[in-house]
């Protein structure tokens, strides 16, 4: 039995339980955690006191904590500043080695619904439209698929080609720890910083980001005639560059791009290359607004 939803085998789970939970990731985190509901999702990160993204996540609030949806290859980082921060706080912070997850790849109309072999089912509220996401171990996707859930023929790379048309950057592929500030990988459009929460780490830096009001990098999808095949660390080229692919899916990426040298090369009728592709890059309309009130200030 086929399923519809991809394994990410890059992705782990930090379980955080106990009655501080919630007050441990208020005074830490980008994200709000007020009224907060079990069974819902809020996308956030824990940022160095310079306002870059140690680790970003998805968090699923349970009944008795709250789940967090963390690249495999950064959760240990995750799990032990946060037991740092912890203190005296009763909170046990866990990595659920036996969890994995899974991701649908089309919009989730009708919210959070069962997955058969899931144990947890969220909506990624980055997508438009949201997408379902659903935490499983071997044995619950076992009895109901009867394999392991990386023997399904449901290819990883659908995924990141639908994330990157989406512009949902994501940590191991997009960035590292500590190299991007939140507004870099689109963070404050896709709802990860509530800038008026009363605090959290590298909150300062965010926040006079945002009141200055001249965000110079963001995460662009670009795209390619149908026949190229697009690399990461390949630089756009208008004349000079103004920005380099991170990850890639045939003819489309994302891409770190500085808008200002954007707009300046768009004002100079430049056209956007990759060696000597021309490529477009998508100009969503909260793009736009940046780009309008960067000409006129």
């Amino acid at each position: 039995m086929a399923s519809p939803f991809a394994y990410l085998a890059h992705r782990a789970v930090l379980s955080l339980t106990g009655p501080d939970t919630v007050t441990l990731l208020e005074r830490l985190v980008t994200h709000a955690t007020e009224n907060w509901t079990p069974g819902t999702t809020r996308y956030g990160a824990l940022l160095t006191p310079q306002g870059k993204v140690i680790a970003d996540y998805l968090a699923l609030r349970t009944e008795d904590g709250v789940l967090l949806d963390v690249a495999k290859d950064h959760v240990a980082d995750l799990a032990k500043r946060l037991k740092m921060f912890r203190l005296r706080s009763e909170v046990e912070i866990e990595i659920l080695e036996d969890v994995f997850v899974v991701a649908g790849l089309e919009a989730a109309a009708s919210g959070v619904r069962p997955i058969s072999g899931a144990q947890h089912v969220y909506v990624d509220p980055r997508y438009p439209g949201g997408r379902l996401r659903g935490l499983a171990t071997k044995e619950s996707w076992a009895a109901w698929y009867g394999y392991h859930p990386a023997e399904w023929s449901q290819p990883v790379d659908a995924y990141h080609r639908d994330r990157i048309q989406c512009m949902v950057p994501e940590q191991g592929f997009d960035f590292g720890s500590a190299e991007v500030f939140p507004a870099d990988i689109n963070m404050d459009i896709l709802g990860g910083v509530a800038l008026n929460k009363g605090c959290f780490v590298g909150q300062e830096v965010v926040s006079r980001m945002h009141r200055r009001g001249r965000i110079r990098k963001r995460a662009l999808c670009v795209e390619a005639p149908a026949n190229i095949v697009l690399e990461p660390d390949t630089e756009i080229i208008a004349p000079l560059s103004i920005g380099t692919l991170s990850s890639a899916e045939g003819s489309h990426a994302l891409a770190r791009v500085r808008v200002d040298r954007m707009l300046k090369a768009e004002q100079a009728g430049e056209m956007f290359k990759v060696h000597e592709t021309p490529v477009m890059i998508a100009k969503p309309d909260w793009l736009g607004a940046e780009l309008d009130a960067m000409e006129q200030s």
